[in-house]
C-alpha cells in the first residue's frame, strides 16, 4: 500500500509539473498576470518604431509588402522617413551605406519569402564588409507556420549563416526586447547584420488578428472545444502584456580594446622602425573613435600609409604620407608593417606579399580576421584583437614627439608621383574607338567639388577609377568591401545622398553593373536624391575578358552592346547625357553641366562610350 501510495504521489506530481509547464509554455500563467487589451487599436509596428527612434534611426529603407505595413506605417507617423527601392538588396545596400557613413544601424524591411531570398547577396556582402544593419523581415502568421501559408519559408536557416544575430518575435511583448537586443549586437565587437523575424499577426491590432485566427463555425464535440481554446488562448497570449510599459533606450555596446600592455610594446617597436608602413583598413574608420581623431593621429605619426576600404580618403587628397602606387615594393623595405583593420586574404595575397624580416602588428576586433592565413603565410610579431582606430590615436599619443624619419615616406612619395605621372601620359593616349577612360576619369576627378561622396560599382572601369580618383576626405568613398559585390551602386549612393545631401554623389559605374541598379534611377527621382552616375560603357564585361580571352581563347558571354543607358535615366525621370569622342574637347563642359543639373535636383547618368587600354594589364578576376 505505501509503495502505491508513493508511486500515486510521484505520478501525480509529475502530472503537476507537466501541466505547469504546458500553462507556462501557453503562456496561461503570464496571462493571469498581464492585462490583455482587446479593445485597444494599437499594434505591434508602433513598438518597433518606438525602439527605432529611440535609437537615432532616420531612415528605413523597404520594398513594401503587406507582412510589414504596420511597421512602415507607424515608423512614418514618428517621423522616420521610408525610402522605398525598386528591388530588396538596394534597400539592404542603402542601409549599409547610411550604417557607415552615420556610425548608427542601417535598417531595411522587406516583406516574407521572396522579398527576403532578394536580400541575401546583400546581407552578405554587409557581413562581409562588417557593417551593422538590421534586416526586419516579415513572415506568415504564427498559428499557420509550416503550414502551406503564403510566401512561407524557414528564413531562420536561410539568414543565421548572415547574420550576427537572428530572432523570430513570437508575441507582441517580445518586440522591443528583442529589437534592442538586436541593435546592440550589431554595434558590439566585429559590427555586422542581424535579422528579426515578425510574423504578420504580432504585427497588425488585436481586433484584425482575431478575426483570422477565430473559428469559422462553433466547435463540435471535445476535440472542436479544445481546439476552439487552444486558438483562443494563442490569440490572448500573442498580446498579454503587450502594451505595458518598457525600456526602449539603447543597451550598452562592447567594443574591445587593445590593453595598455599592448599599446606601450607596439609603441617600443615603432619607435625603434626606420621604414615602418601602415595598412589602414575600413575596420579603422567605425565608431565610436571620429575619424578626424584618426587622422590627426596618423598625421603625427608621420608614417606612410597605403589606405583601402573605407579608409580611403582618411588623409586628404594630396597627403604627403598618403602612397597609392608600388605598395608591394614598399612592403618588401618596411621594417616595421601595421596592419590597422587590414585583412592578410586576396587583397594582400594571402599575406605573401609581407616580408619575413618585417615585424608585423596586426589589430583587428574579429579574431579570426586578424590571424587569416597566418598559419601560412605570415606571423604577426603583436597580434591585438581589439578596435584599430582607438588604437591608432592611442598609439600616436605614446609616440608623442617621435615622427618616422622623413627621408622614407619622402622616397615613397616620388616613386609614387613618377608612377602616377606615367599613368596621366597613359591618359592622352587615343583608343581605338570612343574615349580613353582614363581620361574620363581624370576629368572626372579635376572637377568634382571638395565635398564629393563616391560610390564605387563596376570592374574595370572602377579598377582604373581606384588609382585616378582621389577621394577628398574621410567616409567619402564607398565600395562593396572584400565580397566585391556588383550592383551596390544604386543603393550606396541613395543611403550617401540622404546622410549628406550637401554633398556631391558619384557613382562610378561599368556598364556590366549597371543593368544591376538602373532601375533606381526611378528612386532617385521620387525621393529628389540627384546623384551623377558616370557609366564606362565598353559594351563588354571587360574584367572578365581580360583573362578569358588571352587565356582561354574566347570572349563567350563577355560581350554586351553600347546600349542608350542616358534615354533610360531621362524615362525614370533623370537627365541621361551620351558622350562620345566626338565630346573630348567638351568632355569638362559635359561634367560641369552634369553637375548643375544636379544641384537643380535631377538626378543625372553620363553614358560615356569608351575604347580599350592597356592600363591594368595582368590584374585578374579571381
Amino acid at each position: 500500500m505505501d509503495l502505491l501510495l508513493s508511486i500515486l504521489g510521484c505520478s501525480a506530481g509529475l502530472l503537476g509539473f507537466v501541466l505547469l509547464f504546458a500553462a507556462y509554455k501557453l503562456g496561461v500563467l503570464y496571462q493571469l498576470f498581464h492585462k490583455v487589451e482587446t479593445k485597444s487599436p494599437r499594434h505591434g509596428g508602433e513598438s518597433v518604431a518606438e525602439v527605432l527612434r529611440a535609437h537615432g534611426v532616420k531612415y528605413v529603407f523597404t520594398l513594401v509588402g503587406g507582412h510589414i505595413s504596420p511597421i512602415l506605417v507607424a515608423c512614418e507617423k514618428v517621423g522616420i522617413r521610408i525610402v522605398d527601392t525598386r528591388h530588396e538588396a538596394t534597400a539592404v545596400f542603402a542601409a549599409d551605406a547610411v550604417a557607415r557613413l552615420s556610425g548608427t544601424v542601417g535598417i531595411a524591411a522587406v516583406t516574407a519569402g521572396p522579398g527576403l531570398t532578394n536580400t541575401v547577396t546583400a546581407v552578405k556582402n554587409a557581413q562581409m564588409a562588417e557593417s551593422p544593419l538590421l534586416l526586419i523581415g516579415g513572415a506568415a502568421g504564427t498559428l499557420v507556420k509550416g503550414r502551406g501559408a503564403l510566401q512561407d519559408i524557414d528564413q531562420m536557416s536561410l539568414f543565421k549563416p548572415l547574420c550576427k544575430f537572428c530572432a523570430s518575435v513570437r508575441t507582441v511583448r517580445e518586440i522591443v526586447p528583442t529589437v534592442r537586443k538586436a541593435l546592440a549586437v550589431a554595434q558590439s565587437g566585429t559590427p555586422g547584420p542581424v535579422f528579426v523575424e515578425f510574423p504578420i499577426d504580432t504585427l497588425y491590432p488585436f481586433h484584425i488578428v482575431s478575426k483570422e485566427i477565430g473559428l469559422k463555425f462553433p466547435p463540435k464535440g471535445l476535440m472542436g472545444k479544445v481546439i476552439s481554446w487552444y486558438f483562443s488562448n494563442h490569440l490572448m497570449n500573442l498580446f498579454a502584456g503587450a502594451w505595458e510599459p518598457r525600456d526602449v533606450s539603447p543597451l550598452p555596446v562592447d567594443i574591445p580594446q587593445a590593453t595598455d600592455n599592448q599599446v606601450q610594446k607596439c609603441v617600443e617597436l615603432v619607435s625603434r622602425a626606420k621604414k615602418p608602413v601602415i595598412l589602414l583598413g575600413s575596420q579603422a574608420t567605425l565608431p565610436p573613435t571620429p575619424v578626424d581623431d584618426i587622422r590627426a593621429s596618423l598625421e603625427n605619426l608621420g608614417i606612410p600609409c597605403f589606405l583601402g576600404g573605407m579608409s580611403r580618403g582618411m588623409l586628404g587628397k594630396n597627403s604627403p604620407i598618403h602612397i597609392r602606387q608600388n605598395r608591394r615594393d614598399a612592403l618588401k623595405e618596411a621594417d616595421v608593417v601595421l596592419l590597422a583593420g587590414t585583412v592578410c586574404d586576396f587583397r594582400l595575397n594571402y599575406g605573401k606579399v609581407l616580408s619575413r624580416r618585417s615585424k608585423i602588428i596586426a589589430v583587428n576586433r574579429d579574431k579570426t580576421q586578424l590571424l587569416k592565413n597566418s598559419d601560412v603565410s605570415w606571423t604577426p610579431t603583436i597580434a591585438i584583437q581589439g578596435d584599430a582606430g582607438s588604437f591608432l590615436v592611442r598609439l600616436a599619443k605614446g609616440l608623442k614627439g617621435h615622427r618616422c624619419p622623413e627621408e622614407w615616406p619622402q622616397s615613397l612619395k616620388a616613386a609614387d608621383l613618377t608612377k602616377e605621372n606615367a599613368n596621366r601620359a597613359k591618359a592622352n593616349e587615343k583608343t581605338d574607338q570612343h574615349l580613353n577612360p582614363l581620361k574620363v576619369l581624370h576629368c572626372v576627378d579635376e572637377l568634382m567639388s571638395e565635398d564629393s561622396i563616391i560610390v564605387a560599382d563596376g570592374g574595370d572601369f572602377v579598377g582604373s577609377a581606384s588609382y585616378i580618383v582621389r577621394p577628398r576626405g574621410p567616409m567619402r568613398w564607398l565600395d562593396p568591401g572584400a565580397f566585391g559585390t556588383l550592383g551596390v551602386g544604386g543603393g550606396f549612393a541613395l543611403g550617401a545622398k540622404l546622410c549628406r545631401p550637401e554633398s556631391e554623389v558619384w557613382i562610378v559605374y561599368g556598364d556590366g553593373s549597371l543593368g544591376y541598379s538602373v532601375a533606381e534611377l526611378d528612386t532617385f527621382t521620387r525621393h529628389k536624391t540627384p546623384v551623377i552616375a558616370v557609366v564606362g560603357n565598353d559594351a563588354c564585361w571587360s574584367q572578365i575578358a581580360r583573362e578569358q580571352v588571352p587565356l582561354l581563347g574566347s570572349n563567350v558571354a563577355c560581350g554586351l552592346a553600347f546600349s542608350d543607358y542616358h534615354i533610360v535615366a531621362d524615362g525614370y525621370g533623370g537627365k541621361g547625357i551620351l558622350v562620345r569622342r566626338e565630346d573630348e574637347d567638351r568632355l569638362s563642359h559635359i561634367i560641369k553641366q552634369a553637375q548643375r543639373e544636379s544641384q537643380e535636383g535631377k538626378a543625372v547618368l553620363l553614358n560615356v562610350l569608351i575604347g580599350k587600354t592597356n592600363f591594368r594589364d595582368g590584374s585578374i578576376s579571381v
